[in-house]
């Protein structure tokens, strides 16, 4: 199976505007951009997909060896713009993707033109005076109640991720999302994620970086945005008056406005 098929690409918008990426995180797939979209496909030529292990992915070419680390799901990021000869590429990860952009953009800086980080967190635990949000004690028992009920932490933890409990059926989405994943392809990408540390690849990053947080974020709060911020020179910052830990599907508007100021400045 090829790439594309592989990872679910799908392409939508102007076929001569620049190239715009969408990259889902945890438990999500592309779908999670729909709202995002119709703002986006007017002026940029859109590249969706799904990591391999969720969503619509080929599921069989999953394995834990090459997705028990960020670098194998950059990769997937790579292999696609290889795969579609893209250059000069706007990558817009949603939390951990925000990451993985990174990654990506050090390994093909032929590919990955700019960053727009939504949500991210380059290290979930309180290390020194840094502050991830969580202890590591928190981070083992999250994983340990992910593992002992799979199904039981999703329902659970998405209405905390997403935050907004007036909406909740937002909670309910994410639930569902979360659910529909493989709990053991899950697992591997819930470690990876949460026991990560990209702090010092920050500094690396020589690309136009946009860094879109949240105002109340259970997950990323405010102080990780301004450390990814503080150590990504000349990097933007926009935080949102928003709650929760994905306003691509709470607050698009603002999101969506968000990016699209960060891309007419750099374009």
């Amino acid at each position: 199976m090829g790439v594309v098929q592989r990872n679910r690409v799908k392409v939508l918008g102007d076929p001569d505007g620049p190239v715009v990426m969408l990259a889902h995180g945890f438990g999500c797939d592309q779908s999670m951009w729909r709202l995002v979209i119709p703002r986006l496909t007017p002026r940029y030529r859109l590249v969706l997909f799904d990591y391999v292990g969720a969503g619509g992915s080929d599921l069989s070419a999953w394995s834990e060896e090459r997705y028990s680390s960020l670098e194998g799901y950059a990769r997937d990021v790579v292999e696609i713009c290889e795969e579609l000869d893209l250059r000069n590429v706007a990558f817009v990860g949603h939390s951990v993707s925000s990451m993985i952009g990174v990654l990506a953009a050090r390994a093909a800086p032929d590919r990955i033109g700019a960053l727009v980080m939504v949500t991210p967190s380059p290290c979930y635990i309180d290390q020194g005076d840094y502050h991830g949000g969580f202890t590591k004690e928190d981070i083992d028992e999250l994983l340990a109640s992910l593992d002992a009920n799979y199904l039981g932490w999703s329902s659970v933890m998405a209405p905390v991720i997403m935050g907004n409990p007036e909406r909740p059926e937002l909670g309910d989405e994410l639930t569902d999302s979360f659910c529909s994943t493989d709990p053991t392809m899950a697992r591997v990408f819930a470690q990876t994620t949460f026991l990560s540390d990209n702090r010092d690849d920050l500094d690396q990053v020589d690309v136009p970086t946009l860094v879109v947080d949240c105002a109340h974020d259970a997950i990323a709060p405010p102080a990780v945005g301004a450390f990814v911020h503080d150590h990504i020179a000349g990097s933007r910052r926009v935080t949102l008056d928003a709650n929760g830990h994905c306003p691509h599907l709470s607050h698009p508007d603002a999101t969506a406005d968000a990016v699209l100021d960060f891309l007419d400045r750099i374009r």
